[in-house]
């Protein structure tokens, strides 16, 4: 029987609360496995065809198409394609600040780590969507962790139960979140973001306070100073480059920020990267899965 793999390591830059650590899709070959190990990201697997089982260390799992398992960070597992009908699965893989808390609005956990999704090809399709948005760009690594939140957010939707409640308020800080990362170069402010997501700033003030630990303006600030250190680092973009590209109409005001953020002023980074630089691959195939 032949087998097929792709598997991508995505390079980690500043993190924003969620990243993508790695994603792909695999035929197994019959009896493959893999484990017992740990991982130090979050890794959902979704199976496509075919079966498996799936050690989590308590118990024993056996899977078939629809069925998916959640591993958690520095958790003991194995995993193993049948014999006669190998599972075929796609994966994401993930980490962040945010990443731990994400997964509990879901209602799967290292104590119930099986879920089971027939009902559409919808996670198929966000899990593909991942794969394929990856690439060298901002505005790529926006669209893989967009399609990322809405994986996980469809997970909420039919798994999450009990956390409704906060699950509802995360629904307006992450629309707020799609609407930066889609529009954080124009002059955009916290007006606009309230607006988009149909709530007051006061309102929006406080979902961000008890989501994601900060402000929306320290937030969208912080969203645009990374990726203008990411055009520093992957493209050849001068400091006032850089800042316009970034929704920043001025120059010095946006060397101050980057400085108090980043600890240095954006041109010495920018110099430091020029003198250190090596370079390093953008996606690579990767041997686990």
């Amino acid at each position: 029987m032949g087998t097929s793999k792709l598997s991508l390591k995505i390079p980690q830059h500043e993190s924003l609360g969620l990243a993508v650590f790695n994603c792909g899709r695999e035929e197994c070959r019959p009896g493959y496995s893999w484990g017992p190990a740990i991982r130090d990201h979050y890794l959902f697997h979704y199976i496509l065809e075919g079966r498996g089982s799936f050690f989590n260390g308590n118990r024993t799992f056996s899977l078939s198409k629809g069925d998916g398992f959640l591993i958690c960070p520095s958790q003991m597992v194995s995993y193993r394609a049948d014999e006669q009908t190998p599972w075929t699965y796609s994966w994401v893989g993930f980490n962040g600040a945010d990443a731990e808390r994400l997964v509990s609005l879901t209602g799967i956990s290292k104590e119930k780590p099986i879920f089971h999704y027939d009902r559409d090809s919808k996670l198929k399709d966000l899990l593909r969507a991942i794969v394929e948005h990856n690439g060298p760009r901002a505005c790529d690594e926006a669209r893989m962790t967009a399609a990322l939140f809405d994986f996980l957010a469809e997970l909420m939707e039919l798994f999450g139960g009990n956390v409704s409640v906060h699950k509802s308020g995360y629904e307006y800080v992450k629309k707020s979140i799609q609407f930066i990362d889609r529009n954080y170069s124009r002059p955009i402010d916290i007006d606009d973001i309230a607006s988009f997501a149909g709530i007051s700033r006061s309102h929006l003030y406080r979902l961000f306070m008890q989501h994601i630990s900060m402000p929306p303006n320290e937030y969208l600030t912080r969203y645009r100073i990374n990726k203008a250190a990411m055009l520093l680092r992957c493209h050849d973009l001068s400091v006032g480059e850089a800042a316009f590209s970034t929704g920043f109409s001025d120059q010095l005001y946006f060397s101050r920020v980057f400085k108090k953020i980043k600890g240095v002023p954006p041109s010495r980074y920018l110099r430091e990267l020029k003198e250190n630089q090596t370079p390093a691959p953008l996606a690579s195939k990767e041997e686990e899965s």
